[in-house]
């Protein structure tokens, strides 16, 4: 498939008669004009001068935007036709609208620079005439302003408030065309948020798939919020007929499923069957949603992934984030890996202006523990960390988590790095939030309490970021060789107790909520803190624990890491040495242990997240060992007495195995 931005949203527009009088068809059938004709036509213009009527004026234009494709361009830049335009400007009052709009297809055809002199007055005509005008013409010619690519607020700031007052006579086509106009104008009208949900519920079912495609594309591209019960309706009718679908039209409603952070697993286990055998004949705009989908939604499909692998990949950057994300390297992994790494050298000079994009690819790599130097040195240079300050996306973090990873797993890199201060304000940000966010969880202050009671003290435990860069909590804790627990928390006890001070109450609620999956009116700022995606889709946990479908995800603990690095065609990936067996030390061990949540796994799935597997990895090589209260064990457990989590504890921390 190719993908056509302009083309390929109208799709739907095909789908019904109606809309042969709300948007401008290119593929209308037309008659050709002849080159003689068109010249006799201009002759005309020079002749008449100033005395041509405006419906002879209209009729010209008609009749020159019939003249072949291929002489459009120099038509456009003719004197005789700017003099015809100059009559229409000096004289727009006069025309009638049906003239006028006439006009405007004809320049669609002629593909009139969006900044013409005559499409400027067409505009301001438009914007005073549009009370007078049918809904149909409103719409229309909203339509072709998207096809002359012209920004028109004033005009579509008008066209929000027409559509608000003639809400109850909206028909379904004209309700599909105005959510495509919102889209394309990249603008949500505030005021008929609540009216375009409720005609989505009264026309859901009479909608044709391509229709409701369109509408997600249009929330989407407008950012226009969608309640969940909505959005899952939605969903609902999608996964039922998914076969019938066109992937266009899917992708579009997988957008807004992600946006919206829907958890709808009906329609991702129907995406697992229709989308692999679709794969090789997709676009590769298409594929890179389908992933990124996945990846945020923290959903693995190995049929779904594996399908991706085989094909060309131009989007490096997501791809190698949705695979490291979710920890996936596919059957043909080293050619996959390799021809990645490729496409981010050649592409370096579109990373030079998407900086994101070079950060998220390195952080998906990183995520699987491949480092390619050259790519990295880059990455770690002063001038592409200067120019990091420049995107609209806050990037220090991800600079943060690369150059600590390369730190940590690449002791032979000779490359660049971050300057020290940076690390200490990127670090100082990060130890900020876990103070008011992150340490003080409910689960996490349990924890640490019953930990504090059972060892001897405070001075015994320390909850703390052991590694900042990977942006989640640790409960450290050290034990002799003997198993007796060893002090080594010297922090002030008054500080512990303002910690207590700010602890969250274990309510019934609250509790509900960590063990059946957090409120739907959590705030986009909760979640997902502790593995954000970087670059354009960053986002949180996916929500409801499904146990009865774990067989049809991937269940079960991973086994240790055991991957082989392979060095692509260009440029040098760093290999990482084996795991350090530092397990026990002179003076005993070193635990970091780690209170789990859903936002570290893949939806309804024991599968680890690929910044998690990066940080555990991380922690083994600087000499801890890894003790996980698994969130399935320890939040049931939170409702049950002091003697039964002491009991759990007491097993988890002194593990013969340890």
């Amino acid at each position: 498939e190719t993908y056509d931005s302009k083309e390929d949203p109208r799709m739907f527009q095909k789908g019904r008669p109606e809309y042969r009088s709300l948007s401008y068809d290119k593929f209308e059938p037309i008659e050709t004009l002849s080159l003689e004709e068109g010249d006799s036509i201009l002759q005309s213009v020079a002749v008449c001068k100033g005395s041509l009527s405006p419906g002879t004026i209209t009729d010209y234009f008609c009749k020159l935007s019939r003249l072949p494709a291929e002489q459009h361009a120099a038509l456009v830049s003719q004197p005789r036709f700017n003099t015809m335009c100059c009559y229409a400007v000096k004289n727009i009052e006069l025309f009638s609208t049906s003239d006028l709009i006439d006009i405007l297809k004809a320049c669609v055809r002629l593909v009139v620079p969006p900044t013409h002199p005559l499409l400027n007055a067409c505009e301001n005509e438009f914007c005073r005439r549009v009370w007078d005008m049918n809904l149909d013409q409103v719409l229309l010619v909203a339509d072709c302003w998207r096809c002359l690519e012209r920004s028109v607020p004033s005009y579509l700031s008008i066209l929000f408030s027409y559509a608000n007052m003639h809400w109850k006579d909206l028909t379904l086509p004209q309700f599909v065309q105005l959510v495509y106009i919102v889209g394309e104008g990249r603008r949500s009208p505030v005021d008929l948020t609540q009216k375009v949900e409720s005609m989505i519920l009264k026309y859901l079912n009479s909608f044709t798939l391509e229709e409701v495609g369109a509408i997600c594309l249009g929330l989407f591209k407008s950012l226009s919020g969608i309640s969940d019960h909505v959005m899952r309706k939605i969903a609902d009718r999608v996964s039922l007929q998914m076969e019938d679908m066109s992937t266009y039209a899917l992708v579009n409603v997988l957008k807004m499923l992600r946006y919206a952070r829907m958890d709808h697993l009906p329609l991702l286990k129907e995406l697992g069957k229709v989308i692999p055998a679709r794969i090789p004949t997709v676009n590769i705009q298409g594929i890179m949603h389908i992933t990124l989908t996945c990846s945020s939604l923290h959903y693995f499909d190995e049929g779904v992934m594996a399908a991706v692998a085989y094909c060309r990949c131009k989007d490096a950057a997501k791809f190698l984030w949705s695979f490291g994300c979710l920890d996936y390297e596919p059957p043909n992994e080293e050619e996959f890996y390799s021809s990645l790494i490729e496409q981010m050298h050649r592409k370096l000079h579109e990373f030079r202006k998407f900086p994101e994009h070079l950060l998220t690819g390195l952080l998906g790599l990183a995520f699987v523990k491949r480092y390619p130097e050259e790519l990295i040195d880059y990455a770690l240079r002063h001038e592409f960390v200067q120019k990091t300050r420049g995107s609209k996306y806050e990037l220090k973090k991800d600079l943060f988590t690369l150059g600590k990873s390369v730190e940590i797993e690449c002791p032979s890199y000779q490359g660049s790095r971050l300057p020290p201060q940076l690390y200490q304000e990127i670090t100082e940000m990060v130890l900020n939030f876990a103070e008011q966010e992150i340490y003080v969880r409910p689960e996490i202050v349990e924890a640490t309490s019953l930990l504090e009671s059972m060892l001897g003290g405070p001075e015994y435990v320390k909850n703390h970021m052991i590694l900042p860069h990977t942006r989640s909590s640790d409960l450290e804790v050290h034990l002799a060789m003997d198993g007796r627990p060893i002090p080594f928390n010297v922090k002030d006890l008054a500080a512990d107790k303002k910690l207590r001070d700010i602890g969250v109450s274990l309510t019934d609620d609250l509790m509900t909520q960590l063990i059946k999956g957090r409120s739907n009116s959590q705030s986009p700022m909760e979640v997902g803190n502790e593995a954000r995606t970087p670059g354009q889709d960053r986002g949180g946990e996916a929500q409801t624990p499904c146990a009865g479908d774990r067989a049809a995800l991937s269940g079960g603990a991973l086994i240790a890491d055991t991957r082989v690095q392979a060095e692509p065609k260009s440029g040098l990936v760093l290999k990482p040495p084996p795991s350090l067996t530092l397990n026990r030390q002179p003076r005993g061990v070193k635990l970091a242990i780690q209170v789990s949540n859903r936002n570290h796994y893949c939806y309804c799935s024991k599968r680890l997240l690929g910044l998690h597997r990066l940080k555990r990895r991380q922690l083994q090589q600087l000499g801890y060992v890894v003790v996980e209260f698994p969130f399935w064990e320890w939040f049931p457990l939170l409702k049950r007495t002091r003697l039964e989590k002491l009991s759990y504890l007491h097993y988890k921390v002194f593990d013969p195995a340890l």
